[in-house]
């Protein structure tokens, strides 16, 4: 730790007006900064020649630790900071996602209260532009979370920024100029900007905190007429156009939407080249290829979706079956022993072992198709995760039918062993029959996947 010379004049200013504290707090150097404060606390309300104090130009930076520690002195100065100075550092907190000074500015200093609503919209479409996922989905922290970063400061501390995120956005919301203009059938185009700025970089959980206040906006569109899915298209946002299958009915009447220059619908924004950004997400021009066609197979999700739920139903049938034939077997139980009548053959071992595998595999079917059926269908999700998840389920659940199919024969054997020679070759063509339809219907999505 360097000592401060206790002679030195620390109120001298440079040609732009800095002092010591200034080009401490551009370097971050709280240590420096504490002595500088402590041997001339009026250092705190110097300003440069933009009249910018110590604290503003540190926020400015985002030297997070030095902004905390000038700000906790904030009411130390004699000359308290202006309303535009209040408003300039809580669009820097905003912007360097000081989240927590930000709140603490809003709650603690009554000077910023009155700030037209121009300002307020400002700090909301600051916040919109924000990377994806920047704002948590809920405005509290979790009990364990918080416990945690109680016990062990700064453990939590991400999920912590988001979740003052949302305190932000549920704030700029609340306040008096922004909901009279999103609460009005017609927005004009400029407080719209927040909403489709949130939708060109991916911002979902901005866009589903403005949503549940104004579930009008979705129906909303810019000067072109695109609404906010439109625009998700256009960006390839797949986060923001999931959202449209939470609308329900509504649905189809957006997808008929269509712009104002061109008349394009949804489909032919889909066709468009892709923003660089979005395109190089992966890399190598087939990757790249099949990432834009999952655009125009958005229907891809509920033809697995079907599917997964025809197969889980089979899957379903079988292990009930398997499961009751496990318990009543063939020939029943000797009455004395209570242990099975056909025990020592050959045969009921041959039965039990198809039943035990028809059942394992039917109910391993059914998980499968269920992971299918509650995936969050991401683009990603079909490139690998869904096509391997249908393949297993498929493999498991042919698997099982062949398993049902056997202990179905082996019963057969096992109580019908009098019966004539030809008998067991016309039961064993019979029981194939499904084995055999099952196998080629679905061979060509097998070797596909």
């Amino acid at each position: 730790m360097v000592d401060i010379d206790e002679g030195g004049d620390f109120k001298l200013q440079t040609n732009y007006g800095f002092t010591a504290l200034h080009f401490a707090t551009q370097v971050g150097n709280v240590s420096i900064a504490e002595q500088l404060v402590e041997k001339n606390n009026e250092l705190l309300s110097i300003t440069d020649d933009k009249g910018d104090t110590p604290l503003i130009v540190a926020a400015y930076v985002g030297h997070t630790n030095m902004v905390s520690y000038l700000f906790s002195l904030n009411s130390t100065p004699p000359k308290p900071l202006t309303q535009e100075k209040c408003i300039e550092l809580l669009g820097h907190t905003i912007r360097n996602d000081m989240y927590d000074i930000a709140l603490k500015i809003l709650e603690s200093d009554t000077n910023i209260a009155n700030a037209d609503t121009e300002c307020w919209w400002e700090a909301l479409e600051t916040l919109a532009k924000k990377p994806a996922f920047s704002i948590g989905s809920e405005s509290r922290l979790s009990f364990w979370k918080s416990l945690l970063n109680s016990c062990f400061k700064g453990i939590c501390l991400k999920a912590l920024m988001k979740t003052l995120a949302h305190q932000l956005v549920d704030f700029f919301l609340k306040k008096d100029g922004i909901k009279s203009h999103l609460s009005s059938p017609n927005l004009v185009d400029k407080n719209m900007t927040s909403i489709f700025e949130a939708v060109k970089v991916g911002n979902v959980e901005f866009l589903i905190v403005l949503s549940r206040s104004y579930p009008s906006l979705i129906w909303q569109q810019d000067e072109k007429k695109m609404s906010i899915f439109h625009t998700a298209i256009l960006y390839r946002q797949e986060s923001v156009f999931n959202l449209i299958y939470e609308i329900g009915a509504g649905m189809h009447s957006l997808a008929s939407y269509v712009t104002e220059d061109n008349k394009e619908n949804m489909l032919h924004l889909a066709g468009k080249l892709a923003p660089s950004d979005r395109l190089n997400i992966v890399s190598g021009a087939a990757l790249q290829m099949q990432r834009e066609l999952l655009w125009f197979k958005k229907d891809g999700e509920q033809w697995m979706k079907d599917r997964a739920n025809y197969c889980m139903v089979v899957a379903a049938l079988i292990a009930t079956v398997m499961f009751a034939a496990a318990f009543t077997v063939p020939g029943g139980n000797d009455q004395t022993k209570g242990t099975p009548i056909f025990l020592e053959m050959n045969w009921f071992m041959a039965f039990f072992i198809s039943d035990a595998i028809a059942l394992c595999f039917s109910s391993t079917s059914i998980i499968i198709f269920m992971s299918i059926l509650t995936s969050r269908y991401r683009e990603d999700d079909f490139l690998k995760s869904l096509p391997l998840k249908l393949l297993f389920g498929l493999a498991t659940l042919f698997i099982s039918m062949t398993g049902m199919m056997v202990a179905f024969n082996t019963t057969f054997f096992l109580v019908y062993t009098s019966a004539r020679a030809w008998t067991p070759a016309v039961v064993i063509t019979l029981t194939s029959i499904p084995i055999v339809l099952f196998g080629p219907r679905h061979c060509k999505i097998w070797v596909d996947t």
